[in-house]
């Protein structure tokens, strides 16, 4: 059971997932989890489960430990410098989940005393699935196992290089929503063969769900697996061809490419805007 309360700063889609995710693993109780949004109403149902819900930033920083920064990029300096005078180098903890926003960045509001961690998780953090992505300054490499502890509760880890967290947060973050539409699209294309809406997106979500757990457990490659599903001039393989022939794996990889642009241009005008 973990005794140091958590902080979530500008609680909106991510931070519920993730004030969910640590409430639905047991590991947190809602006492120890602060959730803060200028206007609280929709957070109405995590204070009725008893989370600390407030729209004062610095109380909850001055009641946590870790303090999790979900708030939208441009609010982050006004958020940064709010609560500045309250935090303390020995005790708090910045992780930040604002896809573009470097550690350097937070270092040069709140100064070089702090542990900082910049992380990427997705919206499956809310049932524990989450792929988070972390990255540490050197003042927080003491701290990798305490952190990984956090998002371990809610799904799985892995720590890169921070100048790949761009890249990161295209296949994590957004990549729910990639995922998201390739199940509907199955779920649509079954539709059309005949099956009801409901009975095709059941299968289409298990057989994702089902590729996936192929892939975890036997450690394989892709290929290895649709290998043992095709045969010659199987239905498998003719699908496939010709999802191939209409750009199926071109329009994924152009997709994650224009993704990652945009994340990179939005980053070069945040700092073109702050010189």
């Amino acid at each position: 059971m973990h005794t140091d309360n958590v902080a979530i700063l500008g609680t909106g889609n991510l931070g519920k997932s993730i004030a969910e995710g640590l409430l639905s693993n047991g590991q947190y109780q809602p006492e120890n989890i602060y959730v803060t949004r200028r206007n609280t109403k929709s957070l109405q149902y995590l204070k009725d489960k008893g989370v600390q819900v407030t729209n004062d930033n610095k109380f909850a920083v001055n009641n946590s430990r870790f303090i999790l920064l979900c708030v939208q990029p441009a609010h982050l300096e006004n958020v940064l410098n709010e609560i500045k005078p309250y935090l303390d180098p020995e005790r708090h903890v910045l992780l930040s989940v604002i896809a573009g926003i470097t550690i350097d960045y937070i270092r040069d509001v709140v100064g070089s005393d702090f542990a900082i961690v910049r992380s990427m998780p997705n919206t499956a953090i809310a049932v524990q699935q989450s792929m988070t992505c972390l990255a540490f300054n050197d003042k927080a490499t003491v701290l990798e196992e305490e952190i990984k502890g956090i998002f371990n509760c809610v799904g799985e880890t892995l720590i890169i290089e921070e100048e790949l967290m761009a890249g990161a947060t295209v296949l994590c973050s957004s990549g729910i929503a990639f995922n998201m539409r390739f199940i509907r699209a199955v779920t649509q294309g079954g539709i059309q063969l005949g099956l009801d809406a409901e009975d095709a997106q059941k299968i289409a979500v298990q057989v994702s769900k089902g590729a996936s757990t192929l892939l975890t457990i036997n450690k394989s490659h892709p290929e290895q697996e649709i290998d043992k599903v095709t045969t010659p001039e199987g239905c498998t393989i003719t699908g496939l061809n010709e999802m191939e022939h209409q750009g199926l794996s071109s329009a994924v990889i152009k997709g994650l490419v224009g993704s990652h642009k945009r994340i990179l241009d939005l980053k070069e005008q945040r700092e073109k805007e702050a010189v």
